[in-house]
């Protein structure tokens, strides 16, 4: 009897996934410590509900995106300038070794996808009918990678399992396949799980599902998890158990997340408030478990809080803590709840997400500054930025992107999106426009619209266009611009108040849409700061004017709350108390962001040095705030300790951005310099310039290309024994193209010169590329090639120069310019000929063509070896060669050259060999930032 009562509940439980249509997924797994393997045996029960029918089935398997180089995964790792998975070791790499899959028990052909390793097809005897199910068993051995590629996979307290499992791709409007490219972003179907999972005695699991009272036998420990409903199912395996279990009004919460020494009672109200926060804005929570891991706080980070350093502590540790559960709490439950292909429209979960946290921080924060308590500090209270409300910082890091032209469009495949959009800006925009259609359709629309749609689709398959549906019909009003210009396009909205007219007792305001987008505007009315008038106008293509009444205004804006983000808002401002300036000059120490009721100059100290002019102390008075103008100055007047001169440099430009053509940015400008280049010699230069920046394939190729022409005056001060000369005062017309692909394996490099002079004219050619071999060894290339056309001028001034380029147009960032002797005669920078030994033959005034190669030998330790050819006016061709030692600390920023062997013979036998070595040495921030940023923007 007990028997069939078994078999009856199994028919049952069976029809009963029929019924529901959802997939099951039934796991035996047995853990091999000493070798971080999984033994796995996997049976899915797939049911077709989709209305064709099937011949193959797609199961991703993305535990095998970490087997080689090859893998998607690798090759993204790659394009953020990651190579720990490249080149891993093997015991840290993971993969999925099939043994067998069969289907309803019989043998089937199956493959993986070409370049897609983590993706399997299986082909099917017979077509799968429309709501019919199959049964397949799959054996396979999963060897668990390094956690150090991901977060998830083997650590120092046991083993953090994600995507470890076979999960069939969803068919819906096609096969939707994608492979692992670290987006924790799996399109994954709501499947019922049973899992039974055996372990050594002297480790715990924790899991995203329910699990049983685990079965102890003899060494072994076997788990027995299971739920409905359910998707991405994540494990952790400990030898020290971390988790917290907290029991709140509605949910079972279990993390790793809180702080050792938070109080657990106030853990559970401050859970307690934000699952009754969701429930007010989304309805009823359909699922009573949450599982959140400590690496899922470190994928979601909250920028602002967690970015200052611990010792300042501008934020209260209740805030810290609640912002950061909430955080995860929402991203997680959003994605627990809504199946949405985040892939494709991830901008509706971020969305969502971020508003209901610029919501949950109104509601409980609204006092709390971006900075936190460091907004009172002495030092930063004068600042700008210490004044933005906590929530700013999402137009704020909007506007820092878009003026740069930086910001892609809401629907770009998240794979396709740059980091910086990826992490940040995305995101905030999609949020922002949540808050935007809160402002535009009111409070109430949009939160009753939210609620419908989640509690409509929760559990289901679903997209934006079911939000839109939903939205479209709560309001009478026009939302068509938000799906298509606001998502659909990376259009900037930008309005300005073009001019007010006064009469006797009104104010005629003229709105003037300065882009090409068309969206809802809000004008206010400000008096003592706070607002008497607002009002939402739409359909401003070009521009508007409406009436307010005179006298009961102190100023007129646009977009006064920042509801909505926008491209330029320091045009957004007309005071109506007559001054004698609209916006009054202020000057600010440092960069901060922009005061719209004032004209900012900032001020800020500055350093440079040179061994003629010593250490250059001075300040730097410029325009450029933390968000981007396109018209720059920049005044940098310094004294020099050691030459006793007032010195410094000055710079002009506009920078015209383009939107529609490959074009990226025209930056036209002007620039000046004066500094020692000799004892008690000074130089001036003059450089008006064009420089023209072409756009990028994609924001995430890093690759950069530039056209840039100027005209160079060079003044140079001689001593009074000597006569000046066509070396002392001259202009040069240049024009340059440059390439630069810096991928982290395959570097590429090159550049065009022309250059035009009174006496001369040349052109030359430098190509460069630096590659890493399977083996991590790092091979560079160089190849220089320069010819004058015509040369009249006397001496090697203006010759190529095989060890060090004389520097004519004065852009190379030497130390000591002019020293044939000493520490900075020994001061390297790679250009021309590149060679390191100085050769009888250093100058060529009618052409060259150098060759220049380094091996890596052990880490940072390269051989090189240099050839080059010179010629020189009525003399024999010139042939030189060298090699020797190179430590690469860090490529082009600090690097030390010992030469070996060269035409001068056994250089380290010679005489003086110290006075020999060279090296590479800058202390230019900006070049040193831009190394260790790459990957990120």
């Amino acid at each position: 009897m007990k028997k069939q009562v078994y078999i009856l509940f199994f028919i049952l439980l069976y029809s009963g996934f029929n019924l529901a249509q959802q997939n099951a997924i039934n796991i035996k797994a047995t853990l091999n410590v000493d070798e971080d393997k999984l033994m796995i045996q996997q049976e899915i029960v797939y049911t077709n509900t989709s209305k064709q029918e099937l011949n193959h089935i797609f199961l991703h398997n993305w535990g095998n995106a970490f087997k080689d180089r090859k893998t998607p995964l690798s090759k993204r790792f790659i394009q953020d300038f990651r190579k720990d998975l490249y080149f891993a070791n093997q015991k840290d790499l993971g993969f999925s070794d099939i043994k067998n899959i069969t289907i309803n028990f019989n043998n089937i052909v199956y493959k993986e996808l070409e370049n897609k390793e983590d993706i399997l097809q299986l082909f099917l005897d017979k077509p799968l009918k429309p709501k019919e199910s199959t049964r397949i068993n799959v054996t396979y051995i999963l060897k668990i990678p390094n956690s150090k590629f991901t977060g998830y996979g083997k650590y120092n307290n046991g083993y953090r399992l994600r995507y470890w499992y076979l999960t069939p791709a969803i068919y819906k409007n096609g096969w939707q396949l994608m492979s692992n490219l670290n987006l924790n972003d799996l399109f994954e179907d709501y499947t019922t799980f049973n899992i039974q999972f055996k372990l050594p005695n002297y480790l715990n699991l924790t899991s995203s599902l329910k699990q049983q009272k685990p079965n102890i036998d003899g060494v072994f420990t076997t788990y027995n998890l299971y739920g409905k409903n359910q998707k991405d199912v994540i494990l952790d395996i400990q030898r020290k158990n971390t988790f917290k279990k907290f029991h709140t009004d509605s949910h079972e919460i279990q993390t790793d997340i809180i702080q050792e020494d938070f109080n657990e009672n106030i853990t559970k109200v401050i859970l307690n408030r934000e699952l009754s926060f969701l429930t007010s804005y989304l309805g009823v929570l359909p699922t009573d478990k949450i599982f959140i891991d400590e690496v899922m706080r470190k994928q979601n980070p909250i920028y602002g809080l967690t970015q200052l350093p611990s010792f300042i502590r501008p934020f209260s540790d209740v805030f810290k803590q609640d912002l950061t559960l909430f955080k995860v709490l929402s991203k997680k439950y959003l994605q627990q709840t809504l199946l949405i292909n985040e892939r494709k429209d991830y901008w509706l979960i971020d969305g969502l997400q971020n508003y209901l946290m610029i919501e949950y921080v109104n509601k409980f924060y609204p006092e709390i500054k971006l900075l936190g308590k460091a907004s009172n500090s002495w030092f930063l209270k004068r600042f700008n930025i210490s004044k933005l409300q906590f929530n700013e910082k999402y137009p704020f890091v909007y506007q820092f992107t878009a003026r740069r032209f930086l910001d892609q469009a809401l629907n770009t495949p998240a794979d396709s999106l740059s980091n910086f959009n990826r992490r940040i800006v995305s995101k905030y925009k999609a949020g922002l426009g949540f808050t935007y259609l809160k402002g535009f359709l009111s409070e109430a629309i949009l939160n009753k619209s939210i609620k419908e749609f989640y509690q409509k689709n929760k559990l289901k398959v679903t997209n934006d266009s079911d939000f839109k549906n939903i939205l479209t019909k709560n309001t009478s009003k026009d939302i068509s611009w938000f799906f298509k210009d606001f998502i659909k396009t990376n259009k900037k909205i930008d309005y300005t108040i073009d001019k007010v007219k006064e009469t006797n007792d009104s104010l005629k305001v003229t709105i003037k849409n300065k882009r090409n987008i068309t969206a809802p505007i809000a004008l206010y009315g400000i008096k003592n700061k706070e607002i008497k008038y607002k009002e939402w106008f739409t359909n401003v293509s070009d521009t508007l004017t409406t009436t307010l009444p005179k006298g009961k205004f102190d100023q007129i804006a646009l977009n006064y709350e920042n509801i909505y983000p926008e491209y330029n808002t320091l045009d957004n401002y007309y005071n109506v108390k007559r001054k004698l300036f609209n916006k009054p000059l202020k000057f600010s120490l440092i960069k901060d962001v922009k005061a719209p009721n004032y004209n900012q100059i900032f001020y800020q100290p500055s350093f440079e040095y040179n061994f003629y002019d010593g250490l250059i102390l001075g300040v730097k008075l410029h325009n450029k705030p933390i968000i981007k103008r396109n018209l720059e100055f920049k005044i940098s007047p310094g004294y020099a300790t050691r030459s006793k001169m007032i010195n410094g440099s000055f710079s002009v430009a506009f920078n015209q951005f383009f939107e529609e053509t490959n074009i990226y940015k025209i930056a036209y400008g002007i620039a000046g310099n004066t500094l020692q280049y000799a004892p008690e010699l000074s130089y001036s230069s003059l450089i008006p310039y064009v420089d023209i920046q072409f756009k990028r394939k994609s924001l995430r190729d890093a690759s950069t290309e530039n056209l840039r022409a100027k005209i160079v005056h060079i003044n140079k001060e001689i001593s009074p024994l000597e006569t000046k000369t066509d070396q002392d005062n001259y202009n040069v017309f240049s024009l340059s193209y440059n390439y630069i692909n810096p991928d982290i394996i395959d570097e590429t490099r090159y550049s065009f010169t022309g250059e035009v002079a009174k006496n001369f004219s040349k052109i030359s050619a430098d190509y460069r590329f630096r590659k890493l071999t399977t083996s991590d060894t790092q091979l560079d290339f160089r190849v220089f090639a320069g010819v004058f056309l015509h040369n009249k001028s006397e001496g090697d001034y203006f010759s190529f120069g095989l060890d060090r380029a004389n520097d004519y147009l004065f852009e190379l960032n030497y130390y000591g310019r002019s020293e044939s002797s000493g520490i900075f005669s020994q001061q390297y920078i790679i250009t021309e000929g590149g060679f390191k030994s100085v050769l009888p033959t250093r100058f060529a005034n009618q052409y060259m063509l150098s060759l220049n190669s380094s091996i890596g030998l052990w880490r940072w330790v390269e051989f090189y070896n240099d050839v080059a050819f010179l010629k020189n006016k009525n003399q024999y061709l010139f042939f030189g060669y060298e090699n020797g030692i190179r430590l690469n600390f860090i490529h082009n920023i600090f690097e030390i050259y010992l030469p070996l062997y060269s035409n001068n013979g056994w250089e380290v036998s010679q005489e003086a060999y110290p006075q020999k070595i060279r090296f590479t040495f800058t202390g230019d921030l900006g070049s040193i930032y831009n190394f260790f940023r790459r990957g990120f923007l």
